[in-house]
């Protein structure tokens, strides 16, 4: 059973050293387009990186806006996202137009931006995008946008680059920014031109709390809250006691008849059998 016990710890042992091999040797980009989690080409988990570099504290924010508004003196940063319920949309606005200011980028038009604003701007192709600051933004000289988007009519909004790629408006006594094109923020495109400056400067040197309800991620309980590693190591252990059962159930056997009579102590056979041989060993004397 011993033996048993230490091979199934040796393949513990094993098993964890191979994950972690694989996961530090080969790690392979994921995530969803514009989510500050994803690390793949058109995640933005670079600028979330870069913000806290320039000091900028950074949070991710998994339970929606209806349910919990982000933090006083906080920039809510929404890019591209997959879904947006009217009741979440609602609830930014209520929390824009109560002092908050939003960063949102899409680089296709969303549907859901005439309910936070009364005439939204309008999108138009373009075939690559090179702007240059129309007002003060530290350390940007110029911004390069590759999925070809800009806003055409702007409503309300006052661009902040020409051609416009990015303008802003005031929304009740917060602020709203918006971008026709998120290439710039994302990890493929954050290294051009001024790029990264430029994704600095929206952040107003307010503290960044990503929105990534929209991104499909939400708050994990149970099980599916553990950290990976966590998940990884439970499952050896569990293979590892299964190990174990297995090994230990080979080397007891079959259960005993309990109407059979148990065999007698070791010293007692051992006695018995002595005294039978000497029985029989034969007599020289006789002989």
């Amino acid at each position: 059973m011993r033996r048993g016990v230490l091979i199934g710890l040796g393949l513990l042992a094993a098993f964890i050293a191979l994950l972690i091999a694989i996961d530090r040797l080969s790690p392979a980009p994921e995530g969803p387009p514009s989510s500050s989690y994803a690390t793949s080409p058109r995640g933005t988990a670079a600028y979330a990186s870069l913000l806290e570099r320039a000091g900028i504290t950074v949070r991710r924010l998994r339970t929606p806006i209806a349910d919990r508004a982000p933090r006083d003196g906080e920039t809510l940063v929404i890019l591209d996202p997959q879904v947006m319920e009217p009741k979440e949309a609602e609830a930014v606005r209520d929390w824009v137009a109560g002092g908050g200011r939003l960063v949102v980028g899409s680089s296709g038009e969303p549907a859901w931006l005439d309910q936070l604003l009364d005439e939204p701007p309008t999108w138009t192709e373009a075939d690559g995008t090179t702007s240059n600051p129309v007002v003060p933004l530290a350390g940007v000289e110029e911004v390069v946008a590759r999925d070809g988007a800009e806003l055409d009519d702007l409503g309300g909004l006052l661009p902040l680059l020409d051609p416009p790629v990015a303008a802003r408006t005031r929304l009740g006594d917060g602020e709203l920014i918006v971008l026709a094109d998120t290439s710039p923020l994302s990890n493929e495109g954050l290294g051009a031109a001024d790029n990264a400056a430029f994704g600095v400067a929206l952040a107003g040197g307010t503290p960044v709390a990503f929105l990534e309800t929209v991104h499909g991620y939400g708050v994990s309980r149970g099980f599916g809250g553990l950290p990976t590693e966590v998940k990884w190591t439970l499952l050896g252990l569990l293979l590892t006691s299964l190990v174990a059962v297995w090994a230990a159930g080979r080397r007891f056997g079959p259960p005993e008849d309990p109407d059979t009579d148990p065999p007698p102590p070791r010293v007692e056979y051992v006695e018995a059998l002595a005294g039978s041989l000497a029985r029989t060993k034969p007599d020289k004397e006789k002989s």
